[in-house]
């Protein structure tokens, strides 16, 4: 079996500041040497996971940097014969690589929770301000478009770890048969309590083993097709440009809904206007 783990960095072991998870070269209020530690744990936590994947008898393995520029990993810190890939003008972004044949797991690494959750350390989805996502109704987060679009390939997702807050959401969206593991505590946006680097990464390789044995029986995760979706900004100018991209009409004043056929079309769509969103706010 052929699998494929996305691994973002909020999620990860020690990390409750925006400060330890921004790559230093967009400057503003980085530090180079929290980054290069949270980078660090981000790839042990990956290569964890891969391993516990390995020794449930993964044939190939794939880790897909997920985080900000996608450009995050130690690629000499993961076990000898897995692949990984960088770069984040990735067609599926957060979960390249479901799409290759003989693909039978997606393992999240490093996730967090939805925007809006409390207590949920840096907890966001996509980018600082999108306020919430909703598909049929149901609001979700970066672990649910994710699991989506990987359930359009046929791809289930069996196991996660991150912060107790999003581990409850994935449980809570996507049901038992996701192996969550939970890092740290949250205990406000910006603070957490954690286990131990090494007790983490311990308890990762044993969850995505028992998670990758069990793959076989897992069901990959649908929507009800077509789908309504929806989009809210933290601001009325985002939803004003997103009302004008054909097919998308406005809800409220920071809000735009469309109807997307499949779960590409609509993970596509969202990324589409998550771009589209980034305007100037000062006129």
């Amino acid at each position: 079996m052929k699998v494929v783990i996305s691994v973002d960095m909020e999620g990860v072991c020690g990390v409750s500041s925006w400060v330890q998870v921004s790559p230093p070269e967009f400057g503003g209020l980085v530090s180079s040497a929290e980054y290069e530690r949270a980078r660090e744990r981000m790839t042990l936590e990956a290569a964890a996971a891969a391993q516990g994947a390995l020794d449930a008898g993964a044939t190939d393995v794939l880790v897909n940097d997920s985080h900000d520029t996608m450009r995050n990993l130690i690629p000499e810190l993961l076990p000898d014969g897995v692949r990984f890939t960088s770069g984040n003008d990735k067609p599926l972004s957060m979960v390249q690589g479901v799409q290759e044949p003989g693909v039978g797991a997606l393992l999240y690494v490093g996730y967090h929770a939805r925007a809006g959750s409390m207590r949920g350390p840096l907890a966001h989805t996509w980018n600082g301000f999108i306020r919430d996502v909703r598909v049929n109704g149901s609001s979700t987060g970066e672990y649910g478009l994710n699991a989506l679009l990987a359930g359009h390939y046929g791809v289930p997702v069996v196991f996660a770890c991150g912060d107790d807050v999003a581990m409850a959401e994935i449980t809570a969206e996507l049901g038992p048969q996701v192996v969550t593991v939970a890092v740290k505590e949250g205990l406000s946006s910006f603070a957490a309590a954690h286990l131990h680097p090494r007790e983490a990464q311990r308890r990762i390789r044993e969850g995505a083993e028992q998670a990758v044995r069990s793959a076989p029986d897992a069901a990959p995760y649908s929507a009800v097709w077509p789908a309504t979706a929806q989009l809210s900004f933290n601001h009325q100018a985002r939803a004003d440009a997103c009302e004008r991209v054909p097919g998308i009409t406005r809800v409220d004043a920071v809000t735009v809904g469309w109807s997307s056929p499949d779960a590409f079309h609509l993970f596509q769509t969202f990324r589409m206007l998550a771009k589209v969103g980034e305007v100037r706010l000062d006129g």
